[in-house]
């Protein structure tokens, strides 16, 4: 006997889609004709038959559109992710330029600072810039770029824009070095006001140096101003210094009004009437002088006047003619 065959799904779908293939075939063919066709009816046909198909044909379009809408913001994010990229270079470039228009203008306020403080007009000047900060726990103290060809000399005191910042010591051709205040070297006299009392700033290499040998220290309150007092010829007087604070250890200090975390300009004060220590032997006081000889005898001297002279007044009797007759 002859075996059934089985059917099945396949077996349907085959045909069908031949069928399906063939109509969509003939439909197209037709559309073709249809708009190939030159009549006015089957142009009106045409014309109804777009206004009644196409806008309900949106759905279909909807890929389409939102395909275009997606490359056009590519487009646009990649435009803008250009002009990003082109903002942020002309932000570092800007931060550049204004951290260089931030130390200029840090440098004019010095610069305006120096000129604007008010000195003994007998003082005259010379600003220096700050080469080098040799600052170490045990020195402390700056480089010049003023040196003996600008006519500085030791001793002269410096300054920034708002008080002392040390003195010089030591000149060079071309450079100086300036011992800081607060250097454990320094000894400067000042003056606290308004008591007037008189103390020695001595710099122990601390932001605030403290005063000592003070005359009074029950006058001097935390706050009052401390200048130069100008003793012993060192420095001028009147030069700012800083205002006195308490410790922590209980001690009278200055707080230093010169900025020492941003020196860069100073200005050296020449002190031509202060006469330079050249030679050491000036500090200690001379010898007292020896006595001086005394005269020889002249040939009309007295025997009263020259007691030396001679063995005495009998002596010159007895030897003297003269003398006896007289007597006799």
């Amino acid at each position: 006997m002859a075996k059934a065959r089985s059917t099945g799904p396949e077996d349907y779908a085959r045909p069908l889609r031949r069928l399906l293939v063939g109509l969509l075939v003939l439909l197209l063919l037709g559309l073709f004709l249809l708009w190939r066709i030159d009549s006015p009816r089957v142009e009106r046909f045409r014309a109804a038959l777009v206004d009644r198909v196409v806008p309900s044909f949106d759905w279909a379009l909807l890929p389409v559109t939102k395909a275009a809408a997606m490359i056009d913001e590519f487009q646009s994010y990649a435009s803008l992710y250009e002009q990003n990229q082109e903002l942020r270079r002309e932000l570092q470039q800007m931060k550049a330029w204004r951290e260089a228009a931030l130390q200029l203008e840090q440098k004019n306020a010095r610069l305006l600072d120096l000129n604007q403080v008010r000195l003994d007009p007998k003082l005259t000047h010379v600003t220096g810039v700050v080469l080098a900060d040799s600052g170490s726990p045990f020195r402390q103290s700056v480089l010049l770029n003023v040196g003996a060809r600008d006519g500085i000399r030791d001793g002269w005191a410096t300054m920034d824009g708002i008080g002392l910042v040390g003195r010089i010591s030591g000149v060079g051709e071309r450079t100086a070095r300036v011992i800081l205040l607060t250097d454990s070297n320094s000894r400067v006299p000042v003056t606290v006001q308004p008591s007037g009392q008189k103390a020695l700033l001595a710099g122990d290499n601390s932001a605030l140096p403290p005063l000592e040998f003070l005359e009074d220290a029950d006058l001097v309150r935390p706050g009052d101003s401390v200048v130069t007092s100008g003793d012993g010829g060192m420095l001028p007087a009147g030069l700012p210094v800083g205002r006195v604070a308490m410790g922590t250890d209980r001690r009278l200090r200055v707080i230093l009004g010169a900025d020492y975390e941003r020196l860069e300009f100073l200005r050296v004060l020449r002190s031509h009437d202060l006469q330079p220590i050249t030679d050491p032997g000036a500090l200690v006081a001379p010898p007292p002088a020896p006595p001086e000889p005394e005269a020889e005898t002249g040939e009309g001297s007295t025997p009263s006047d020259d007691p030396s002279a001679g063995g005495g007044t009998g002596d010159v009797t007895d030897g003297s003619p003269g003398v006896e007759a007289g007597d006799g």
